[in-house]
């Protein structure tokens, strides 16, 4: 029988903002898709293992004229359906959401001035990411510079996981999900991704099982929530009906060795 200790002493670390996207397409063969991404080995978080685009929110990414920038959702529309206190921080897990997916894998969701798909060449679009990932207020630049506006209409939040006190980074993230743009193709940055893969949740869950990936438990309880559809759409629509609740994974030590349980998990609550 496992032996549950008093959870890990956690240090007085301060989670920081951050936002993930799902990005989901259909595929003839094998229905609903996953992007799954293979973070750098010398990354300070999750090295070497697959995740979603996503990253810590940066100063910048909520400007006072963010919403007139956006597509369907204006901060007091955010705040609701985050549930906090501040519009601009609210709307900025949408932004950072996409501008970090632009950044990482080179998928923008935005639109041009009628509405249509940005029209922005490989090279010129290579050369706002890496002008991102020097300063993220590059993003902007873009955004404003070639008269884009942002998805952000097509995001569903389904999920809100704040990673365990004891970790030394530690992050409250925001999860999204939208279709992928039909028209663009992910790329590496040359930076922070190593790999990048379409899959089935079902297929994904499968080569972590096999030791074939790797994956946090975070990442592998959201693949589980998409296994069930079967397409984009039905996958969209379960998570706009899903009521989303906080998850804090909890630190503690089992027969002597530090372990991570989550909600439902034998001594979670002990």
């Amino acid at each position: 029988m496992a032996h549950y200790a008093v959870p890990v002493k956690p240090p007085a670390v301060v989670p920081a903002p951050a936002a993930t996207l799902v990005l989901l397409r259909d595929h003839p063969d094998d229905g609903l898709q996953i992007l799954l991404m293979r973070r750098h080995e010398k990354s300070k978080f999750a090295a070497g293992d697959f995740a979603f685009p996503g990253g810590k929110l940066h100063v910048g990414d909520d400007p006072d004229d963010a919403a007139a920038w956006c597509v369907g959702l204006d901060g007091g529309r955010a705040a609701a359906a985050l549930d906090l206190p501040e519009p601009r921080q609210a709307l900025a897990y949408w932004i950072g959401a996409i501008r970090e997916t632009f950044e990482e894998v080179g998928l923008l969701l935005a639109t041009d001035g009628t509405g249509g798909s940005p029209r922005l060449d490989p090279a010129r679009a290579m050369e706002y990411r890496r002008a991102c990932q020097q300063d993220n207020r590059a993003f902007w630049t873009m955004v404003k510079g070639e008269g884009l506006r942002l998805a952000t209409d097509r995001l569903v939040y389904f999920a809100h996981w704040i990673t365990p006190e004891d970790q030394p980074l530690r992050f409250d993230t925001r999860f999204f999900a939208a279709l992928a743009p039909t028209d663009q193709e992910p790329a590496l940055d040359g930076r922070e991704v190593t790999a990048i893969r379409w899959t089935t949740p079902g297929a994904a869950l499968a080569a972590v099982r096999r030791k074939e990936i790797t994956a946090r438990p975070v990442t592998l309880r959201n693949l589980a929530l998409f296994e069930p559809a079967t397409s984009a759409a039905d996958a969209l629509a379960r998570l706009a009906a899903r009521a989303v609740s906080t998850v804090r994974p909890r630190a503690v030590v089992v027969n002597g060795q530090r372990t991570v349980l989550l909600p439902g998990d034998p001594g979670y609550d002990g």
